[in-house]
């Protein structure tokens, strides 16, 4: 049959209320999504009180307002678990815009990776709307070891593998994460010991319970500045204006380059055109120059912005890169 009787013929079991109906729904999800937010917003922050995403968090909810009509973003921490009781939290939540969550690559892109029984699958459960922040972490050594830059550490880790120990904030933590690439690109071995929080690492390295360490420079500006901890190398190839004259890690090891990553994601099944408004109105916060300069003051982290596909796309780098470590590694949290 001729196609064009086809599409006549389609078109009249359509009738003229479906094909209305069909042309309506675009324009009824714009208009709600125009109309984002009428109240105020959820964003959970899958970790507790004081630390940097929460800082974050709270530093974009100041100006959240200004954006998004006058509404309030209210910050709820749900802390456990390496981020994980948050995510499980918000991916039960309905895909209505008002639940909003901190991402964080544990939470959000490898847990699944890391604890196999998690309830949820971080790749899919999340519709991603903005990579809002990335923050550049540091190698740190313990004063009494004598090492005077990253060449030094490596050479001197594999004249004794297995002699120097480093701290982290867990296992699957970024701090673990980031040492762990670093040891293996560098054909080196030093004993992991995970703590259970960021402050309990730099504590253990302040006592001299661990020889390195790779926090964010956030978590270890006032030891390196009190004399506690001295400054290696920075994970971010152009390193950072918060640490002069520290190198970068890739000046020894080229194509490293690492950073603490959050951003902005809602439950999976988010309507697209909802998606762009709320990217839109992150975006506005991250480019005002006050927001940009209290994140680097307080965390020397650098605003990013850009599409809900930028992220995506930034998710499924990091999931490629820390699959073969993690798997490799046998690295569990359960």
């Amino acid at each position: 049959m001729h196609q064009g009787s086809l599409s006549r013929r389609g078109l009249g079991a359509l009738g003229a209320g479906g094909l209305a109906a069909g042309l309506a729904a675009p324009r009824a999800a714009r208009a709600q999504a125009a109309a984002w937010p009428d109240r105020p917003v959820r964003l959970v922050v899958p970790f507790g009180a004081g630390g940097a995403i929460d800082t974050l968090s709270r530093t974009v909810a100041q100006r959240f307002s200004e954006f998004a009509n006058g509404q309030t973003l209210v910050v709820e921490n749900r802390s456990g678990a390496g981020g994980t009781v948050g995510g499980a939290a918000v991916a039960r939540e309905k895909p209505d815009g008002y639940t909003l969550m901190m991402a964080d690559v544990g939470s959000n892109a490898i847990g699944k990776l890391l604890n196999p029984a998690l309830p949820y699958d971080p790749v899919t459960a999340f519709t991603p709307i903005v990579h809002l922040v990335n923050l550049p972490g540091v190698v740190i050594a313990h004063p009494s070891v004598t090492v005077r830059d990253l060449p030094d550490m490596i050479a001197q880790a594999k004249a004794r593998p297995g002699h120097f120990t480093y701290s982290s904030a867990g296992t699957g933590n970024g701090s673990h994460l980031f040492m762990a690439l670093l040891l293996r690109q560098a054909g080196v071995d030093m004993v992991h010991v995970p703590y259970r929080s960021g402050a309990e690492m730099v504590t253990a390295l302040v006592r001299g319970d661990a020889q390195f360490g790779f926090p964010t420079v956030s978590s270890a500006l006032q030891m390196i500045r009190g004399g506690n901890a001295r400054a290696i190398a920075v994970s971010t190839p152009d390193g950072t204006p918060a640490l002069p004259g520290i190198p970068a890690v890739a000046d020894t090891l080229p194509g490293f380059d690492l950073a603490v990553w959050h951003g902005i994601m809602a439950p999976a099944g988010l309507d697209p055109a909802l998606a762009t408004r709320i990217n839109a109105v992150f975006n506005g916060i991250a480019a005002v120059p006050e927001v940009r300069e209290a994140v680097f003051r307080s965390q020397a982290g650098r605003m990013v912005g850009g599409t809900p596909k930028d992220f995506a796309d930034h998710v499924a780098r990091e999931v490629a890169r820390w699959e073969p470590l993690i798997r490799e590694g046998g690295f569990r949290v359960e």
